[in-house]
């Protein structure tokens, strides 16, 4: 079977990338592209333009270009939907694409959504549709990641006791560090949060405000605590540190290598095997040998396609393998919304000045509602 695909949000020149848009759409098709079993059919963008440019770029016809999702939903029918567009607007092109009859895959960037209401929203519709849904986390198949994972399931460090994140902030690009982290605690459901901010300079990436400066506490079900030291003056060493009862582990050391850990038995820091892998990507220069090992760990992937392929790449084909074996996604949106409720949880509980408890009963976005209420008084980064 083919899977037709439509691409919504094309984006402006991929070559010039900024916190207005990377362009994400041509790194989604290119990652389609690629794949047998499935076949660019549409795309949309509401500058005509970009969509033209985009079009062009990939082949597609005069009459794949579109202006309006649903003009293009009703006239192509496409079986998968990527949804690259800003994070505002990802609810509403999301849920007008489950209610459609032809839709069965939507993959959707990260982060989910600009308030926490429309996170659990599109999740809704897509489940009461029917549909599968999955978010861009697409660090889940970097091998820093993936070791790092196998080391502590291996009992390297022995019991995860406290996993650690440090970043830019925690919307933007800590959404991917808090999706780890549900990988990291099999998911176990988040009870907790605890968080200060501050927001002196504006901060706007996306569409959307992010945090200077943030430290946060939070616990999960399974008693795992989380830490997280976000902005210029975090003190973490790394993006992810896994504290053990016997040792621990760094994923993306800061000037230092993508993997590296250390316990009782150890003398000093072990670096671990990452094929080439690093913070974001591949290198395509491994050898064959190194690429079958850590090919072994994506049964979806070959050898010979890992050597080479984006973790964009390799988390589309998962997406589409999940769909063709009707399976779930590492990608789906209930691991996604628990990392997502983080965010938002963090962001209340600097509003309340106080530990808040979960399920968030707030479904809104507590930061950019205290930037407009002048509660937090940003001046424009010059």
């Amino acid at each position: 079977m083919t899977y037709d695909v439509a691409v919504v949000g094309t984006g402006p020149d991929p070559e010039e990338p900024d916190t207005d848009g990377y362009a994400m759409g041509y790194r989604h098709a290119s990652a389609y592209d690629r794949l047998d079993d499935c076949r660019l059919a549409a795309c949309v963008d509401i500058v005509r333009p970009n969509a033209e440019a985009f079009a062009e770029t990939w082949g597609l016809g005069e009459d794949a270009v579109y202006e309006d999702v649903g003009q293009m939903l009703a006239e192509v029918r496409p079986d998968v939907v990527s949804v690259t567009v800003p994070p505002s607007v990802h609810a509403d092109v999301v849920v007008q694409c489950a209610e459609s009859d032809s839709v069965q895959a939507i993959h959707c960037e990260k982060p989910m959504a600009k308030t926490w209401g429309d996170a659990k929203r599109m999740a809704k519709a897509c489940e009461e549709a029917g549909v599968r849904l999955t978010f861009n986390h697409q660090r889940r198949f970097g091998k820093p990641f993936r070791e790092a994972k196998r080391l502590l399931d291996d009992g390297a460090i022995g019991s995860l006791e406290r996993v650690e994140l440090g970043g830019p902030n925690l919307f933007d690009f800590g959404t991917h560090l808090f999706d780890l982290c549900g990988h990291y605690v099999d998911q176990s459901p988040p009870e907790w949060m605890l968080c200060g901010i501050d927001y002196s300079e504006e901060n706007v990436q996306f569409g959307a405000h992010n945090e200077n400066n943030a430290v946060a506490q939070w616990g999960y079900e399974n008693g795992v605590v989380g830490v997280a030291s976000t902005g210029d003056y975090s003190v973490l060493p790394a993006q992810i540190r896994l504290v053990g009862d016997d040792g621990m582990i760094d994923v993306c050391v800061d000037d230092g290598p993508p993997l590296r850990y250390r316990n009782g038995s150890t003398n000093g820091w072990t670096e671990g095997d990452t094929g080439g892998d690093g913070a974001h990507g591949p290198n395509t220069s491994r050898p064959q040998a190194a690429a079958q090992k850590v090919a072994s760990r994506l049964p979806f992937v070959s050898a010979d396609r890992f050597r080479s392929t984006t973790y964009v790449e390799r988390a589309i084909e998962d997406v589409v393998s999940a769909l063709r074996e009707d399976r779930t996604s590492e990608l789906a949106a209930e691991n996604a919304l628990q990392s997502t409720e983080l965010i938002f949880a963090a962001w209340e509980s600097a509003r309340r000045r106080e530990r808040v408890v979960l399920p968030l009963d707030a479904d809104g976005n507590a930061l950019e509602e205290m930037v407009e209420s002048n509660e937090l008084l940003a001046s424009p980064d010059a």
